[in-house]
Parts: structure tokens; sequence; C-alpha cells
């Protein structure tokens, strides 16, 4: 008796070009990874690990085939169905280098240690009874295509707007910015902005001072990534907050991740956490957080609705007002079910008892 684990690769199809300042997305590859025990089948663990293109640090060629060597590891070590810790089978199994196959395996293992039902984190979100609130993400495209995507977003009840800018004109960003202001007071709808990076370092400030008019919440990646004195500056100097995102990807251990906050001192953090290793990673970035007074929210990273509904149950796990950047499982054609559903801008969980999709239980099995 012991436990096995296997992985399925399914391409997931946008509904619409999804444009970020890194270019177009129409599809995403990701791997549903199971955890069972080979005598009992029908109790299985479910996670995922879906590199992003162009941003995750394991967005490798032989990711696939990295993956099928940490299976048949994982395989090899026949482990029984209690007695082991997910921490040390992380550690010896899978190397920093690989964070989408860390989340997805501890996620699989959580899912099964706690009896195979999508319950990755037992809090009042995955009985049902606590919603979280969340952002509605504004999609770059053409300015009518965001405009209608912004129109969509307030009649459906989101108070919380979060736009992508840097791939259009940026006066026309600004105009869109405008809109909404001019209806709506920062008291009544709170705005954020997400470059990605797209702002050259010397132009930052001076579009940092024209998005100040629309009292903005705060702006996510001003410039791109590594460049740790410039974003410092802009920190001190900036008349809108900043948030880190891609700042903390590649990031490894407590030491290095204390010195890149004591350095930069943003006011914000944005969590991924399959793009930092998986919710133990997390923590750890939470902890230092919390040591030096930064805020932070968690945000997905165009995971399927399996990885959406363990981030959005470990999210749940923490007291934390603002709301969080979660997906809403609506950007895809060939999606999972999910025991997710929107409601007036948060995001819910229907009372445990689903069933896991059928494109879960069958797929690549190294041993």
């Amino acid at each position: 008796m012991s436990l096995l684990l296997s992985f399925t690769p399914h391409i997931l199809r946008f509904k619409f070009e999804a444009g970020t300042s890194r270019g177009v997305l129409t599809e995403k590859t990701t791997y549903i990874l199971t955890v069972r025990d080979e005598e009992y089948p029908t109790v299985y663990g479910v996670g995922e690990a879906g590199p992003l293109k162009g941003l995750s640090i394991d967005d490798v060629p032989d990711f696939e085939d990295v993956l099928t060597r940490i299976t048949a590891a994982f395989n090899d070590l026949r482990l029984g169905i209690s007695g082991w810790e997910i921490s040390k089978i992380l550690e010896r199994l899978v190397p920093d280098r690989y964070p989408s196959i860390r989340f997805g395996l501890e996620a699989a293992l959580l899912d099964f240690g706690n009896g195979g039902r999508r319950i990755y984190f037992e809090n009042g979100f995955s009985a049902g009874d606590c919603p979280i609130a969340i952002n509605g993400l504004i999609w770059m495209g053409d300015e009518r295509f965001m405009a209608d995507q912004i129109e969509t977003k307030l009649a459906a009840g989101y108070r919380t707007i979060k736009m992508k800018v840097g791939a259009i004109d940026f006066d026309r960003e600004c105009r869109l910015l405008a809109a909404i202001r001019k209806r709506f007071s920062a008291d009544e709808v709170t705005l954020r902005v997400d470059a990605n990076g797209a702002f050259a370092p010397d132009e930052a400030l001076h579009k940092l001072g024209k998005l100040h008019r629309y009292e903005l919440h705060s702006i996510e990646q001003p410039i791109r990534q590594g460049q740790h004195e410039a974003m410092a500056a802009l920190v001190r100097e900036s008349p809108v907050a900043i948030a880190l995102d891609e700042e903390l990807i590649g990031v490894q251990g407590r030491e290095e991740k204390k010195r890149l906050l004591e350095e930069i001192r943003p006011p914000f953090l944005i969590f991924k956490p399959s793009l930092l290793g998986g919710f133990s990673a997390s923590k750890e970035w939470i902890s230092l957080a919390g040591e030096l007074g930064i805020a932070w929210w968690i945000t997905s990273a165009l995971e399927s609705n399996i990885g959406l509904n363990a981030i959005a149950q470990f999210t749940a796990s923490f007291d934390n007002p603002l709301p969080q950047g979660l997906g809403t499982g609506q950007l895809y054609h060939n999606n999972f079910e999910s025991s997710l559903y929107i409601e007036k801008g948060t995001l819910r969980h229907r009372r445990p008892g689903g069933t896991l999709p059928q494109h879960t239980g069958t797929g690549t099995t190294a041993s």
C-alpha cells in the first residue's frame, strides 16, 4: 500500500486575446497532478502545475520531462497513506527552481491528506460561509474593449477595479481612468493599476505623477524586476503607492527575501503562490511582510479552477481586509468544473460535496 503520483497535461483556451505588457495570450498549458493510494484509487488529492509563459522561472522547454522525473521519484518513495511531511517531500524531490511543481504537489498532498474532498484549507470560505472580496480585472486591449470590461465589472458589483496599463497608448489609459473617476469617487470605487514592468525607469516617475490624478490605491510593478536601486528610488518618490509583484519571483531563502524587502521598502506586496513555490513559500513572505509592516494581498496567475480553488482557500486562512486579486474561472472555454462562484464582487465557495473534473483522473504515471 503506497501513494502514487500522476499528471495530465491540459491546454486551457482563452475566450479572448488576453493582452499583457509582455504580449497576447490565447492558450496556456497546465498540468493536473493527482496523488492517490494505489489500493484505494477512488480517494485522491489534486493540484496544478502550470508555469506562466515568459514569467515563471520554471517556464523551460523540458518542463514535462522534469515533471516526469519528479513523478517517478515520488513513486519510488513508496509512501504510506500517513506519517509523511509535505515540507520534507518537497525539499527532497522538487528543486526551488520549479515553483509551479512545488505548488501543484503541495496542493495535491494537502487535498489527499484532507480526504480528497478538494478542501485544501479548512476555514469559513471552504465551508461555504465566508466570501473573499476581490478586485475586478480589466484586461488590456483597445479602448472600447477595456471600457466595456469596466462597465461590466461595475454593473456586477465590483468596488475595486484593477486595470492593466502599458500596452495601449498611455493617454488612452488615462482617459479610461479619468472616466471612472468622473463617475465614482475614491470612496466609492478603488482603482488599482498593474504595469507588469512596462515603464522605463527614466519615464516612470513622470507617468506616476500623471496617474496620481486619479486617486489610485496602488500600482503593481511599474518597472521591470531586478532594478532594485531604481525601484527603491521610485518607492521613495512616487505619489502612487507601489506594490511589488514580479520582483518577488525567483527570490529564494528567508534572508534573501528579507534583504530585498529592506532594500526597496515597498508599501505593498503581491503574492502568487504558483510563481513563488507554493503555500509554505508564500507563508514565509507573509511572515516577513508582517515583521516589516508591509501590507499585502494574494493574486492568482491564470491557473485553472483547480489551482484557483486551492489559492482561494489558502487566501481565506488569513485575516486580510484588502480585496484580493483572485481570478474568477471565467477566462477559458475549457476550464474545469468548479465549486467557486462570484457574487457582488466577492468570490464564494459552494459547500463541499463536488466531484473531480473528468480530465483529472487519468494521465501520465511514471514508475
